[in-house]
């Protein structure tokens, strides 16, 4: 019988398996509870009405329609019997394996305090980014009718919570709509009075960047009218604002639309791994896997992407698309090697191809520490960030939806999903 390759997740290390195995002698069953593969990168483009989920999703049916030994499986696991090398799903069952691919991700990290996230919605699904797009769209709309300024204020006060890629790449999109896309739209409000504030703990924001670059992001921040703190931590999130811990003591700021980005932590299935196949875990409940990706003393059982905690250089491997993908075509590799009969290659090196983050329109930043500490600041940036974006994205299509739909906004300033969706009336939460 055809060896059984099971993988769990269809995000970036889930697909990219699959893939590289594409002509190999097996036969692959991708189990996803979502039937697309999400480009996650660009969901803050879905959450500020750059782009429709459609334009950032593929189904996978459709990516994986012409591999012969892939079949897509609509289900979720919820445990595994690693003695029997059964996936238990919820719907389907027992589902058998020979080797078995973990990759379900991440998910949104509120640092113990899971209460804030009823106001302050992350930003990792579909569902997030529409989530997020409702608050940032219907604050405007309730400021535009409310008579009393205090109030007005609030609904104008946008906070941003996370100084990484993730939050100044959504603070940089929240300042490109309040002073071009809805510049003219509102009778009674001024779209650029709109406050903007990026809060994070460290000294300065998007820290994994050299100083200059990090002071170049923030220079173009402040151009579209985003104002950065550091050194703050948020201790209190509710439906008026957000509490603050600073260097002076306790601060309340009164928004009404708080977006988080300050974090992510394991999927729930690292747990189920520890504690049914013996996994071991950090502190975080990422799976702490060998060299070669596989689960400690389950050689059957590799982990990769967000799930895998893995240090190199007594550093840890950054939590970001190219390393899910390296890692996925890395466990290709081993899985083809075995089934060949080869020596399974080298133990896993990530190489780091670059760092790269948006701003704004033309303003971007650059670096890339392997290539001779290259770093690039405004245009050039921006343009290599709009191409690595494009290349990366599943299906050839979208590339080019996206690409028309990038250069329409450049050219007009206009953002063309800008709806509030998921409503009864004029509730004030999504449904």
């Amino acid at each position: 019988m055809p060896h059984k390759l099971v993988i769990l997740g269809g995000g970036f290390g889930g697909l990219y398996a699959a893939q590289a195995l594409k002509r190999a002698d097996l036969e692959i069953t991708l189990v996803d509870r979502r039937n697309f593969h999400l480009f996650q990168p660009l969901l803050y483009q879905v959450a500020t009405g750059s782009l429709s989920p459609g334009e950032i999703a593929a189904p996978l049916r459709t990516v994986l329609a012409r591999q012969k030994n892939s079949r897509v499986l609509l289900d979720e696991a919820i445990g595994i019997d690693a003695a029997k090398k059964e996936l238990i799903l919820a719907d389907c069952g027992p589902l058998p394996y020979d080797t078995l691919i973990v990759a379900t991700g991440s998910r949104t990290s509120y640092f113990g305090n899971d209460q804030w996230e009823e106001f302050a919605p992350g930003l990792k699904t579909v569902e997030d980014a529409t989530r997020m797009r409702h608050k940032i769209l219907f604050a405007f709309e309730e400021a535009e009718r409310e008579p009393d300024p205090v109030h007005r204020q609030a609904w104008l006060t946008f906070i941003v919570v996370g100084g990484g890629p993730t939050g100044v790449e959504l603070s940089g999109a929240l300042g490109e709509m309040a002073n071009d896309t809805m510049r003219h739209e509102f009778d009674n409000i001024n779209p650029e009075d709109a406050r903007i504030l990026l809060l994070d703990g460290g000294e300065r924001i998007l820290s994994n960047y050299p100083t200059d670059l990090s002071l170049a992001a923030e220079r173009s921040l402040i151009k579209l009218g985003v104002r950065t703190r550091n050194k703050v931590r948020v201790i209190g999130v509710d439906a008026e604002g957000v509490t603050l811990r600073t260097a002076a003591g306790e601060e309340r700021i009164a928004a009404k639309t708080v977006l988080w980005g300050a974090g992510v932590r394991a999927s729930e299935f690292g747990k189920v791994l520890g504690e049914q196949a013996g996994a071991p875990l950090d502190k975080g409940g990422r799976v702490l896997v060998a060299p070669d990706l596989t689960v400690p003393g389950h050689p059957e059982i590799f982990v990769v992407g967000d799930l895998a905690s893995m240090t190199q250089d007594g550093n840890p491997l950054p939590g970001v698309a190219p390393t899910a993908m390296q890692q996925g075509k890395y466990a290709a590799q081993v899985i083809k090697a075995r089934l060949q009969g080869r020596q399974p290659p080298s133990p896993f090196r990530y190489f780091d191809k670059g760092s790269l983050a948006v701003i704004g329109r033309s303003a971007a930043v650059a670096y890339f520490e392997n290539f001779g500490k290259l770093k690039f600041a405004g245009p050039v940036a921006w343009l290599l960030w709009l191409f690595v974006h494009l290349m990366y994205i599943v299906e050839f299509q979208a590339r080019i939806l996206v690409f028309i739909r990038w250069g329409f906004n450049f050219l007009t300033f206009q953002r063309g999903a800008r709806l509030i969706t998921g409503m009864s009336g004029l509730s004030r939460k999504p449904e």
